[in-house]
């Protein structure tokens, strides 16, 4: 069976969300990540980067949250979870995919953990990065609200709901206890936002992994 290597509310939200989307039979598997289980001599041999989330499904073990749900979507295609191959609305899918998770994951993570690129005991450079990551942050939830603005629709890519929209609720939810400007208050993203929480398989993953609709 399926199994996805998660903690709750962490970058394995998107790709549990996908799986509920997509209905067939899964097992999760609790990583004790407080507890340094990402960092175990067996974790690390499924993901060497001692990073969450991990997929397995037999002998086939992937990590890198984009990449899970790309494979996820191509297994299912019935799901309707990413526009056809070959078409334009799959370029742009592809373009705002590898965006969510090389720019905008990249820049919440340096908010996150200002302390990888200093130096031991550099608080104050820390605490310079973490403001200019949050700075940075608001302009990429601007573009994303943008683009929601631009087209009208109700979902990431127009009037199809697809895997975008949950990888962009769990990186959105993220900003939740930011000090300014929160994805959820922007104009079009805290309508979206809404609007994915209020799919069933959504909720499902929220009630799972104990997580209050509300905090977002």
């Amino acid at each position: 069976m399926q199994q996805l290597h998660y903690f709750p509310g962490n970058a394995s939200m998107a790709v549990h969300i996908a799986l509920q989307e997509i209905g067939d039979p899964f097992a999760l598997v609790l990583v004790d990540r407080d507890g340094g289980g990402h960092k175990t001599p067996e974790y690390l041999r499924l993901n060497p980067n001692g990073l969450i989330p991990v997929f397995v499904d037999g002998d086939l073990v992937l990590y890198e949250s984009a990449a899970i749900c790309l494979h996820l979507c191509d297994k299912a295609p019935a799901s309707g979870l990413m526009p056809a191959v070959g078409t334009v609305a799959r370029a742009h899918a592809y373009k705002w995919l590898v965006w969510m998770t090389n720019t905008l994951q990249s820049a919440l993570l340096s908010y996150f953990y200002p302390e990888r690129w200093m130096n031991p005991g550099n608080a104050a450079g820390a605490a310079e990065l973490k403001a200019h990551a949050q700075e940075r942050v608001g302009v990429l939830l601007d573009q994303l609200d943008g683009e929601l603005a631009r087209h009208g629709g109700p979902w990431l890519l127009g009037d199809a709901y697809s895997v975008l929209d949950g990888y962009c609720l769990m990186l959105c939810r993220w900003t939740r206890n930011f000090s300014a400007a929160p994805a959820r208050e922007r104009q079009h993203l805290g309508p979206h936002m809404r609007r994915v929480l209020a799919r069933p398989a959504v909720q499902q993953v929220f009630a799972t992994e104990q997580l209050a609709l509300s905090d977002i």
